[in-house]
């Protein structure tokens, strides 16, 4: 597995609590929209028991310029260091690993149940799909508790704008404690909010990431909704 070394271009809040860092991307550095890398930092000034190394969904698609991982910032060593990074500074990768990526039949829907910061991957696959006008149809249900802590909300849905095969549905779980307005779902993602806009539950592939509850979560609500394991694709972000 190859090892790039790679410097930080500088970062974005994408989200209240949530950071958005931009690195360099190798030129020999090939993925596919969905796959992760390892992230470890060099020669550290302090670290702690979750040691000096994450992994992390790559956030960006494949044609952009920068690599792109976002994060929720917590009060960890690693995230403290990571946020205190000057553009130039530098870090250790890894990769890319992971099959969390679209699937090749084009006659099947692609859907996807992002909560939080498990949005990653489907930003990148999303954004991919539209740059080469893949025909897949693709449905993206995003659950935050506001519009304040929903990464790429305004990218996510001006999407669909660009590709008429996207369908976004982003949802709140606590709208009332927000100081925006929303218009739009409310609640946790359900089996009856998909069929709502998916129609028929048994024909996509369905792909899930984010806390490992929610990830739990919609897989029990899949099979037994009657969906195949098989068209189940899950993964859980732990302490993101």
């Amino acid at each position: 597995m190859a090892v790039y070394i790679v410097k930080l271009r500088g970062w974005e809040q994408v989200a209240e609590g949530t950071t958005a860092f931009h690195f360099e991307k190798p030129s020999e550095f090939q993925f596919k929209a969905g796959q992760y890398i390892r992230m470890t930092l060099i020669d550290p000034p302090e670290t702690d028991a979750e040691g000096d190394s994450r992994t992390f969904t790559i956030a960006s698609a494949p044609y952009e310029e920068d690599l792109i991982i976002a994060t929720r910032i917590r009060d960890t060593a690693f995230k403290r260091i990571l946020k205190s990074l000057e553009p130039g500074g530098e870090v250790q990768l890894k990769g890319p690993f992971g099959a969390l990526t679209l699937h090749d039949d084009q006659s099947r829907p692609a859907v996807f149940l992002a909560g939080g910061i498990g949005i990653t991957p489907f930003r990148s696959i999303a954004l991919e799909a539209a740059s080469l006008r893949l025909p897949h149809h693709l449905f993206l249900f995003y659950a935050n508790r506001r519009p304040e802590d929903t990464a790429f909300l305004d990218e996510l849905d001006g999407l669909e704008s660009t590709n008429p095969n996207y369908h976004f549905i982003p949802t709140m779980t606590k709208p009332g404690d927000s100081k925006q307005s929303w218009q739009g779902e409310t609640g946790y993602v359900n089996k009856e909010m998909i069929a709502r806009v998916v129609k028929d539950l048994k024909s996509p592939v369905y792909y899930s990431a984010g806390p490992p509850a929610l990830v739990e979560a919609m897989k029990t609500l899949l099979l037994d909704a009657g969906v195949d394991s098989g068209n189940i694709h899950a993964e859980g972000f732990s302490g993101y």
